[in-house]
């Protein structure tokens, strides 16, 4: 299950269609489904469901079917919207693997301390441009 249909969101939904998942994906946007069609991303050939409606509303989520859910990730365009999203997967639906995209790097450092799994593309990235740069 992913909460989140913008760029990353909707590439990890069509990847791991792609690979024979069971994907849905959920966003409160109803555009950003027809958006990563017209980007080619969740195409004609996406067999997975898409869910309009709140990430962090218990029943939005059951509704999408998380309780039978695997993994979990929460990629939409708000730290605190992830947290609580990946919150909810965690502690109340006992998702087993449940991921977390966290902007600020304070708050992830924060967020993995109490075992909610993040990752942090302002570091990431950081760190691979820093790499580049003083690769010779």
């Amino acid at each position: 299950m992913i909460v989140g249909c913008g760029r990353v969101g909707s590439q990890i939904a069509s990847e791991m269609d792609r690979t024979g998942h069971d994907v849905t994906i959920i966003d409160r946007d109803p555009n950003q489904f027809s958006r990563a069609s017209q980007r080619g991303v969740l195409t004609n050939d996406f067999k997975g469901n898409q869910v309009v409606g709140n990430g962090t509303d218990a029943e939005v989520l059951r509704r999408a079917g998380v309780e039978d859910a695997d993994g979990f990730v929460a990629v939409t365009e708000g730290d605190n919207r992830n947290i609580m999203a990946a919150q909810i997967a965690k502690h109340v639906f006992k998702v087993p693997r449940v991921v977390c995209r966290i902007y600020d790097p304070e708050r992830a450092e924060a967020y993995e301390k109490l075992g909610l799994h993040t990752i942090c593309p302002t570091i990431d990235g950081a760190k691979r441009i820093e790499k580049t740069l003083l690769q010779q």
